[in-house]
């Protein structure tokens, strides 16, 4: 419950100051009430370029976008985004769509992620920064970058115990010594400073890589080959045995196995010849290929039986138990997208570090994603949500709503309007700085 939020719609739908100060009273003392109701009266009642500034563009819920389900509703909020922040002068910026972005110094190229943690492992801190800072890690090392560091940052809600930033910590702090990647900074902060009831823990992980070749996923190109490793899945799998009754799968996630494979190939001979990796998170590799093929401007054809087999048979045993198609979910393999001639020295770096691998896909010249499956081949497309894995997910469902178009006419104008609005603070800025 936000007590700021729940008071604020009171007193823009009229209410008096009595009735907004007896509802709020229901959640907190009197004088708690009275504070927060001046400084809504404060914050509602600004001058004309305070208002501006503060004000945002309207456009629809969160909930509604699809925000954060890794479908196709967040792939576009992430493109409107991207468009926001602009083309600009680093290696690899938003506009790739990658997981971590690049730039560069002298002769180096520094990489560098962030993370946000499950948000259904806010119950379970420990698990939450775990799988945190392996996506941290992970995002670096995919862009060809040898991880240095990482940075956390936590929030916690009002009635949250301290305890969970230290179990939250331990975690992060796991992963780093087990990868000898230090955890050197971070911040602490509550989800909206007195005004959040409840326990909910929110916040990221950050990581900080250096690499001399970079994977990014724009360099696909037409004749390479698709190898992926042995997925046993992180946060989202974590999440899918927990909330489904499955708490024995939660040990399968528990390994730095994609982290140690990973950082030993980038030291391989051989590597500098790789075009591009990536981990198979967002929206699982129904996901990812969409990414891939649009920001290499490719075409992917995968086989489902290959990419099957290289999923844990624990894992992917639940996920049929629960009817969660696993091409549509987090697995966390390691996806390299290399020439032919590359195939067998990877397949064999492979089996020499015990890691399951095969190969479960080819790229070529064309557009869009295709799935060998008995024999036939079909179009591949993400969902407007990632394969729900939860009972809560499911009860949402994954169909694109009937007026998806409107709402993209309504995120295009805010994202818009966001463009120039800070166009015009430039301009302001800068104007003000002659001035003095």
């Amino acid at each position: 419950m936000d007590l700021e939020e729940h008071a604020r719609r009171f007193y823009k739908e009229g209410f008096g100051r009595k009735e907004i100060l007896d509802k709020i009273k229901m959640l907190c003392d009197g004088k708690k009430a009275e504070a927060l109701l001046k400084e809504i009266e404060h914050s509602e009642n600004l001058d004309s370029f305070s208002k501006w500034i503060g004000a945002f563009p309207r456009s629809i819920d969160a909930d509604d976008s699809g925000l954060g389900c890794r479908g196709k509703g967040d792939f576009f909020i992430h493109r409107c985004i991207a468009d926001i922040i602009g083309r600009t002068d680093a290696i690899i910026d938003s506009t790739h769509q990658d997981d971590a972005g690049i730039v560069a110094v002298e002769d180096k190229y520094i990489c560098m992620s962030v993370d946000g943690i499950h948000s259904r492992l806010s119950h379970f801190p420990f698990l939450a920064g775990f799988h945190v800072a392996r996506a941290a890690l992970r995002d670096v090392v995919v862009m060809g970058a040898r991880p240095l560091a990482l940075f956390s940052d936590a929030h916690l809600a009002n009635n949250a115990d301290v305890g969970k930033i230290f179990d939250y910590t331990a975690g992060i702090s796991t992963v780093g010594e087990l990868t000898s990647v230090p955890l050197i900074c971070g911040s602490t902060l509550r989800i909206g400073g007195d005004m959040v009831l409840g326990d909910r823990l929110s916040g990221c992980v950050g990581a900080v890589g250096c690499g001399t070749n970079i994977t990014p996923r724009k360099n696909a190109a037409p004749g390479d080959v698709m190898i992926m490793t042995l997925g046993s899945g992180g946060g989202t799998i974590a999440t899918t045995a927990i909330y489904n009754g499955y708490p024995h799968i939660i040990k399968e996630t528990l390994n730095i196995d994609f982290l140690n494979t990973a950082i030993h190939l980038l030291e391989e001979p051989f590597f500098k010849n790789v075009h591009a990796l990536t981990d198979v998170t967002n929206g699982g590799i129904r996901g990812d290929a969409f990414q891939i093929a649009e920001t290499a401007d490719v075409k992917i054809i995968l086989n489902e039986k290959k990419l099957r087999g290289v999923v844990n048979t624990n894992v992917l045993k639940m996920l049929d138990d629960l009817c969660i198609d696993f091409k549509g979910i987090s697995i966390d393999s390691l996806l390299v997208i290399s020439p032919p001639e590359l195939t067998s020295e990877l397949l064999y770096f492979f089996k020499a570090r015990e890691m399951k691998a095969d190969i479960v896909g080819h790229v070529e010249q064309g557009k869009g994603v295709y799935l060998e499956k008995a024999r036939k081949i079909k179009k591949m497309e993400p969902l407007f949500r990632e394969e729900p894995y939860t009972p809560i997910k499911k009860a949402v469902g994954t169909i694109t709503p009937s007026n998806w178009d409107e709402m993209k006419e309504r995120i295009e104008k805010a994202k818009k309007q966001a463009i120039q609005k800070k166009e015009r603070m430039k301009e302001w800025i800068r104007e003000k700085n002659e001035m003095e």
